[in-house]
């Protein structure tokens, strides 16, 4: 049932407490573009950043902090989102929730990071990364922005 609802519709509605914002890491390399990936917690899973909107903070500016406490990296954050997909929260995966994901050029990458003892990084080409994510969705996205690059030329 999970999987129809995932597929069912490009946008689910849920509550403002629920909606959640990512950050879809990115560096332009030799011409090239890489994302970060990290795993998540509870599976180990290879994910982008997310988690809750912080009060007071744009969706955008949570994104931000969400890549900075979990994958230890900082830069330019778009604030108009590549897209949104669905994620399960708790233990069971019962409850489901939008996640927009916010694009992040990456300029610094930090040595230490709130949750490096948690969470392992992995930088990945776009052909890697979509191998990689847990999420079809996920990799839709990763694609998505990463023909919009191609398409305006940024090198």
């Amino acid at each position: 049932m999970r999987e129809f609802l995932k597929n069912w519709s490009p946008r689910v509605e849920t509550p403002d407490g629920l909606r959640q914002a990512g950050a879809m890491p990115y560096a332009l390399v030799e011409g090239r573009m890489a994302f970060l990936l990290i795993t998540s917690r509870r599976s180990g899973k290879w994910i982008f950043p997310k988690g809750a909107i912080e009060p007071g903070m744009t969706p955008w500016d949570s994104a931000a902090l969400e890549a900075l406490e979990e994958a230890g990296v900082s830069g330019t954050m778009g604030t108009e989102p590549v897209g949104s997909y669905r994620a399960s929260l708790g233990n069971n995966g019962s409850t489901l929730v939008d996640v927009d994901l916010y694009p992040l050029r990456v300029t610094q990458q930090h040595e230490n990071w709130l949750e490096q003892d948690e969470r392992m990084r992995h930088w990945a080409t776009l052909s890697e990364a979509r191998r990689l994510l847990a999420d079809r969705s996920l990799s839709r996205l990763a694609a998505l922005l990463h023909a919009r690059h191609e398409a305006d030329g940024i090198r």
